[in-house]
């Protein structure tokens, strides 16, 4: 299905004057960074490119989009019949999906006529912010478990088709399973889940339910034991499995304290073997918290489908060069405090002794030193790379492996390292 309409007016606005003008075809390069983390973040994890190089791929206007556009009055006759024929046969290049990156990365540069780049704004923007947003939430969820299994539970806190891209960007950051079906289908992304409050509710007593779920899904599934008293649900589930049950979940209360309490109520019945998993309303801090208490998985929903905090990862799209009969010229807005390094950049990441100790950015002709950080993606409107969910998930880990110790505090800091020009 065709996102081409998913987009901001003014990117079509643009496009139809720039045609009227001749102006169109000229040949530039657009830069996707943002100008600093998130307030207090130590680094960022740059994701959703493996979206975005399939949403591109299908980015093509319909004729019912060109009548609507046409009927409206948006763009012109001239623009409508441009428009007809679009497909990118430009260049993309940019990070590693599941990369860490820092303020003035070139996360992602897009090159080609005005025209075919300038109409993908909108989407790239609306992609790589929110993936990049909970990819980064993940990552501390991820340092804040350690071993500890992390289930994203996000979908009914956010818009259908963004719990399905949450659900992914959380997978890369180190997640290791979803509620949601769609992103299994989509993306082989584990699922996880059993029951909730209303199926106990359903019942005459909490037993009931354990015996009719027991029936259902077997003596490994989890068993929500919060709905009336902790203590008789727990004792429940353990003799009708007669020991043997998988999980207790726990989704209320003072976490800390009932965890334990659990604990040595399962170990006292003989259900040793038995994991207890807890949800409600987590973040970082709340796992954090919980790290010297009983519990083995987590289950987080709100705070990571809206960026603990950070909801988006505040990427902007910018043109920094263009071709002038022939010579490229690098350009830059001026506003106050809006303004970019112009002309087109690489990123490179130097370590010393194995761990990352700056980030570079110079030109391409420069052969800087260190990791090359970004790839070519898509070539002459080809696609040459369309990345895979696990490669992605191990070039998180690769990434985060190389960073200082620092940069795994959960505390408010500066960046973990430093972009330096050259």
């Amino acid at each position: 299905m065709t996102s081409a309409l998913k987009t901001d007016r003014y990117e079509l606005t643009m496009l139809d004057a720039a045609l009227q003008s001749g102006k169109a075809e000229k040949q530039v390069v657009f830069e996707v960074f943002s100008r600093s983390l998130p307030a207090g973040r130590r680094f960022g994890v740059f994701a959703g490119v493996g979206r975005l190089i399939e949403e591109i791929k299908n980015f093509s206007f319909t004729s019912e989009q060109l009548r609507f556009l046409e009927s409206e009055k948006i763009v012109s006759k001239q623009a409508l019949n441009w428009l007809a024929e679009y497909s990118f046969t430009g260049e993309i290049e940019g990070f590693h999906e599941g990369e860490i990156y820092f303020g003035n990365s070139p996360v992602l540069t897009v090159s080609g006529s005005f025209a075919e780049c300038v109409v993908l704004e909108t989407l790239v923007l609306s992609v790589l912010n929110y993936d990049s947003a909970v990819a980064s939430a993940a990552a501390r969820m991820r340092i804040a478990a350690g071993d500890r299994k992390l289930i994203e539970m996000g979908s009914r806190r956010a818009n259908e088709d963004a719990a399905v891209a949450a659900a992914r960007a959380s997978y890369i950051a180190g997640f290791d399973a979803t509620s949601n079906l769609q992103a299994q289908l989509s993306y082989g992304i584990p699922t996880l889940g059993t029951s909730g409050h209303a199926f106990t509710l359903l019942f005459d007593s909490e037993r009931d339910a354990f015996e009719a779920q027991l029936q259902a899904m077997g003596e490994k599934t989890t068993f929500l034991v919060d709905t009336f008293d902790v203590e008789k649900a727990v004792s429940a589930a353990v003799e009708i499995t007669a020991g043997k049950l998988g999980n207790v979940r726990i989704d209320s209360g003072d976490l800390a304290e009932t965890t334990q309490r659990v604990r040595r109520q399962l170990d006292q019945l003989g259900a040793r073997d038995a994991k207890i998993t807890v949800t409600n309303d987590l973040d970082e801090d709340a796992i954090a918290a919980l790290a010297a208490y009983p519990v083995d998985s987590y289950g987080v929903g709100t705070s990571l489908v809206t960026g603990s905090g950070a909801p988006t990862a505040g990427f902007v799209f910018k043109l920094v060069s263009k071709n002038d009969d022939g010579n490229w010229v690098d350009v830059s807005k001026q506003s106050s405090g809006k303004t970019n390094l112009p002309g087109r950049k690489v990123a490179t990441r130097v370590l010393e002794n194995e761990v990352a100790a700056v980030d570079l950015i110079s030109r391409p002709e420069e052969n800087a030193q260190g990791r090359l950080l970004q790839i070519r993606y898509i070539n002459d409107g080809s696609i040459l790379d369309a990345p895979s969910l696990e490669k992605a998930r191990e070039r998180f880990t690769l990434s985060l492996s190389e960073l200082p110790s620092s940069a795994k505090r959960l505390s408010d800091g500066e960046p973990a390292l430093s972009v330096t020009t050259s």
